[in-house]
């Protein structure tokens, strides 16, 4: 049933929206909360949807989804009226946010335009991902089916995530890689997506080590100076032992003797 209670509740989630507004949008510093109000389309889209859902949640037919309609034409962000988001969340610019129906977000999420929270298939129920509280997803970041973000995690831009991701820590590529950042924890709208892990270029980086190595190894068998590479030992990468197995029994006396 509709009463002053919910109304009280959907005013104060708006007043937290737009507080979330002014802390993490640098270009909402000094701006005041009408003009926030007023010209933000991600609070546009919020304040559409705590009135849709709110109204959802009522039973009542028909309007929350007309009001879910007209606000993804005004806005460009899609959010289904029975979607369930906490408070603070702040989308940054917004454009082409999507939001599914059984998806749940939790307190002071940050979400950057061209964020998706999908589906997969045509299962039915739980079908959305959950993303718990404190967590930051880049731009054009997709998020599908009913997997769970953990709390304080960091979404990288463009990265394809289908698995859970652990709390604490950052997802990049495609699909999503989650690993672990060192030195700090990852919570809260950090916008620094220039210096993201990257575990495709640092297995690159090892693969051309070892390419050096074999290299290296190859160079002395053509000299007759043959210096078999390092065994490693058991606290070493197995890929890397079985490499220096491999030459080691590759290189030896020339079969034709001399």
């Amino acid at each position: 049933m509709l009463g002053f209670g919910l109304i009280g509740r959907v005013a104060a989630e708006i007043r937290r929206d737009i507080a979330a507004a002014r802390t993490r949008d640098p270009a909402a510093r000094g701006v005041g909360w009408f003009e926030i109000l007023a010209a933000w389309p991600g609070v546009h889209a919020l304040l559409a949807h705590r009135v849709a859902h709110a109204l959802h949640e009522a039973g009542v037919p028909l309007l929350p989804r007309m009001i879910a309609a007209v606000s993804r034409a005004l806005t460009g962000i899609e959010i289904h009226p029975a979607a369930r988001i906490g408070s603070g969340l702040f989308i940054d610019h917004g454009m082409g946010v999507v939001i599914g129906e059984t998806a749940e977000l939790g307190d002071d999420v940050t979400l950057y335009q061209g964020v998706t929270l999908g589906g997969t298939g045509f299962a039915t129920g739980k079908r959305h991902p959950t993303v718990q509280d404190n967590v930051t997803i880049g731009s054009g970041a997709k998020l599908l089916g009913p997997i769970t973000v953990g709390h304080g995690s960091k979404i990288g831009a463009n990265s394809v995530v289908i698995h859970d991701v652990p709390a604490n820590s950052t997802v990049v590529g495609n699909p999503g890689h989650p690993v672990r950042v060192e030195g700090r924890r990852p919570e809260g709208p950090d916008a620094d997506w220039v210096h993201l892990p990257d575990p495709i270029a640092d297995a690159i980086k090892s693969l051309a080590s070892r390419i050096a190595a074999l290299e290296q190894t190859a160079e002395g068998a053509d000299d007759g100076n043959v210096h078999p590479l390092r065994v490693p030992d058991g606290h070493d990468d197995p890929a890397e032992t079985e490499i220096a197995h491999r030459v080691n029994r590759s290189v030896g006396p020339n079969p034709a003797g001399g």
